[in-house]
């Protein structure tokens, strides 16, 4: 078989399995079985290893493949990672919604409501549609390479599914542990006599900052991505102009998001979503401790600016 042949079987390939991967782990839809996938994967494995010289950073096969790192180095941000200022009522949200509009010079604009999931801040970042790097939140401008490690969580793609990606892309999201996950794995360190973990927050944070990569693979973490962080001029910038649209076109490339998401206009409406998600977040799978809720345009996001490391289109509704 001539090479090109086998650089277009292997790609053929990876792209049934990233396919698949994503209905997998990302939509919780799985269209074929196990070992149809599982058939695929050792076709590829067997392609590569007989032609290593056709192996990339994006194959399902190099998803679990470094050597264990004897320090994290660091990454700076190329744009900070910020800190949410609180509101533990009504009224402080209020207080909030009050400077916005005053900001903004009008009483009424998009609010975005998201839960505020409780994990480990992680940014990113892609070539051309390929991972090339992944970083902790650190002090929200230099954080710890971690790109080993995020590379075995199964719900972050390696390889976008826009064919036609091009330049730097940039999302931030929260990895955490499931709780169901975590209780299970407290109940097997009771039975073997071993202390417990305390959360599942510190457990995740935990899991994706081992310097043995095989650790954190054997962790069963996950993420939610929330937001773009940094787009270069050679992506399409057209799709983010607002905070729905954009999470809307990051599903679309093959990240998970949240479904726990709503777009508002009022206080009110604000007030509705809180009020019926504080007494649920019990009863999801992730460790959860409000809502988060955002300006939705960007532009105005841009015009209301910072306050030190703290938006102010941003506010966390505890």
């Amino acid at each position: 078989m001539a090479n090109k042949d086998i650089e277009r079987l292997a790609k053929e390939i990876k792209a049934r399995l990233n396919y698949h991967n994503h209905r997998y782990y990302v939509l919780d839809d799985p269209i074929i079985e196990d070992a149809q996938y599982d058939g695929l994967m050792q076709e590829l494995r067997e392609i590569e290893q007989q032609h290593p010289e056709i192996i990339t950073i994006d194959s399902p096969t190099q998803r679990v493949g470094a050597l264990p790192s004897q320090r994290f180095a660091q990454i700076t941000h190329p744009t900070a990672m910020m800190s949410l200022n609180n509101a533990f009522n009504f009224e402080d949200f209020m207080s909030w919604h009050r400077r916005v509009s005053a900001m903004l010079e009008q009483d009424s604009f998009e609010l975005v409501c998201e839960l505020k999931y409780d994990g480990l801040a992680v940014a990113l970042t892609y070539q051309d549609g390929v991972l090339i790097r992944g970083a902790t939140r650190g002090n929200g401008y230099i954080g710890e390479d971690v790109t080993s490690n995020l590379r075995t969580i199964k719900s972050i793609p390696l390889r976008l599914l826009d064919p036609k990606a091009s330049g730097t892309l940039e999302v931030r999201g929260e990895v955490y542990f499931p709780k169901s996950s975590f209780t299970k794995l407290n109940n097997e360190r009771l039975a073997k006599g071993q202390p417990t973990y305390a959360n599942p927050r510190n457990t995740a944070a935990g899991s994706l900052r081992q310097l043995d990569y095989k650790i954190t693979a054997s962790r069963p973490l996950d993420i939610y991505v929330y937001s773009l962080g940094y787009l270069s001029e050679a992506s399409n910038n057209d799709v983010y102009m607002t905070q729905m649209d954009t999470l809307t076109h990051l599903k679309s490339l093959g990240f998970r998001t949240s479904a726990h998401v709503s777009l508002v206009s009022t206080p009110e409406e604000v007030e509705a979503f809180y009020s019926r998600w504080i007494d649920s977040l019990d009863g999801i799978d992730v460790a959860a401790d409000g809502v988060v809720v955002k300006v939705n345009r960007f532009d105005y996001q841009q015009h209301l600016g910072n306050v030190g490391r703290e938006p102010r289109w941003a506010v966390a509704y505890k």
